[in-house]
């Protein structure tokens, strides 16, 4: 698959041959779907949590006698339904995660590239390098007309790049180890240095090894 490589200046600098495995696959919605949904469970800090019965504060001692009172039977102020006492089946705190296959994850991926190619959303840059100034590289994403953009690039982020993009609205970077299928969705426009190209194709092409 050629592409066309682009500087942040928006001028050409030749042409790329895009790995067809990678970008030219045909997405998955539902593999898509599934890796989000492992993604965002990792995220969760699962770190809720309510009192039950034997953790919530007051006298273990019965309220009142068993008979002769007309009323309820009860054994015990922490009961759930009294307002002070503890919560029946309440969130405790715990890890949301899950284990998702290799395969899988890499399938999700490879789903995510494939379609912003499709889309004609893929965009492939020369390099990601800055002076560290936001103003000259904020002037250089609007040139390109980019409101939603993730940059991936090779296995070290340039730290001026990285540093000038962290202060701009909707633009993202990340090394090709770290390209992720809800970072790639959640943007507009993917673009990818040939570094990150690279980067990519290796890793993906380990993963598929150790699967």
């Amino acid at each position: 698959m050629k592409k066309t490589v682009i500087t942040l200046a928006n001028q050409p600098a030749g042409e790329l041959d895009l790995p067809e495995a990678l970008f030219g696959a045909e997405p998955r919605a539902d593999i898509m779907a599934r890796v989000v949904h492992w993604q965002l469970a990792k995220r969760r800090a699962g770190t809720h949590k309510v009192k039950g019965m034997g953790e919530v504060s007051g006298t273990t001692k019965k309220p009142y006698k068993q008979k002769g009172t007309g009323r309820a039977r009860q054994g015990s102020l922490r009961s759930p339904q009294f307002r002070t006492g503890g919560v029946v089946h309440g969130p405790v705190v715990r890890d949301h995660g899950y284990a998702l296959p290799k395969k899988v994850r890499r399938l999700g991926l490879i789903s995510a590239l494939s379609q912003k190619a499709r889309e004609g959303k893929l965009i492939v840059l020369e390099a990601a390098a800055s002076d560290g100034k936001t103003a000259s590289l904020k002037k250089q994403v609007t040139a390109l007309g980019w409101q939603s953009a993730l940059v991936i690039d090779g296995a070290e982020l340039d730290q001026g790049f990285a540093r000038a993009a962290r202060n701009i609205p909707g633009l993202d970077v990340l090394p090709a180890v770290g390209a992720n299928v809800y970072d790639i969705l959640r943007h507009d426009v993917l673009a990818v240095t040939k570094a990150a190209v690279e980067g990519l194709a290796q890793r993906l092409g380990a993963e598929e090894t150790a699967g």
